[in-house]
């Protein structure tokens, strides 16, 4: 009798054990599934991007980026005297040009222009990028345009701002691309004057590995409305300053 009475007990702690295996297993299997989703969810977000047809910027997505941007801290008539006349935009690239023939478009007496430029701690034109390196590839893709022109990186990788300040004193230079962070920090530093400024080019349409473009970046976004207000408004509003989306 006591044999036929143990002999049961092991078969349900078994069975006991059974439900407490698969109650452990199912938040781990229930966990997984749900990153698998969140990723699956990523990648198609991300394949509506790379397949959608590339929509390219216009001066009203920059004015209602900076409406948007602004309108937190500012007041209907502040908001109001923040819009720029459209006469201080250039053409916007349609998405057909390189970078050497749009600048030679928006800027068909560049030659001209940069000859009669003898003025230290200024540039002619602005472009500005996200990163030291778009910053690189925007310099060698406007060998065409630039030709005997002096061009200065402007950013921060590898280049301490003092140094740049010195090398903006003591030579003249044409082009200027880098990054809105860089350029803001030369401007505090009296080591670059906007007066003399023509054109001011965003690198406007490319997108990065995750395709995001220079303005969907909200560190980006924030330096280059930040860099505006440093007299680059009150430049256009004098219409001394054009303003290009490439």
């Amino acid at each position: 009798m006591m044999q036929q009475e143990t002999a049961p007990v092991p078969a349900l702690s078994k069975k006991t054990k059974q439900p407490k295996e698969c109650f452990l297993i199912k938040p781990k299997e229930t966990s997984e599934d749900a990153t698998k989703t969140r990723k699956r969810r990523k990648k198609k977000i991300t394949d509506v991007l790379a397949k959608s047809e590339p929509k390219p910027g216009t001066p009203e997505d920059l004015q209602k980026l900076m409406k948007d941007y602004f309108s937190s801290n500012r007041s209907v008539i502040e908001l109001e005297e923040l819009n720029l006349p459209d006469s201080c935009f250039l053409k916007a690239n349609d998405l057909t040009h390189s970078l050497s023939s749009y600048l030679k478009e928006i800027c068909p007496k560049w030659v001209k222009l940069r000859k009669n430029h003898s003025e230290k701690k200024s540039v002619l034109m602005l472009i500005i990028c996200g990163s030291a390196i778009r910053a690189l590839e925007l310099i060698r893709s406007m060998t065409a345009f630039r030709g005997d022109s002096k061009v200065m990186k402007l950013f921060a990788k590898h280049i301490k701002v003092q140094e740049q300040v010195k090398l903006l004193e003591k030579r003249v230079v044409h082009l200027g691309v880098g990054t809105p962070g860089r350029i803001k920090e030369l401007i505090k530093q009296g080591g670059l004057n906007l007066n003399p400024l023509k054109f001011l080019v965003f690198d406007w349409n490319w997108r990065d590995q995750k395709l995001r473009r220079m303005m969907d970046i909200p560190e980006i976004r924030k330096e280059v409305f930040e860099l505006l207000e440093m007299g680059v408004f009150s430049l256009c509003k004098s219409e001394s300053l054009k303003l290009g989306l490439f």
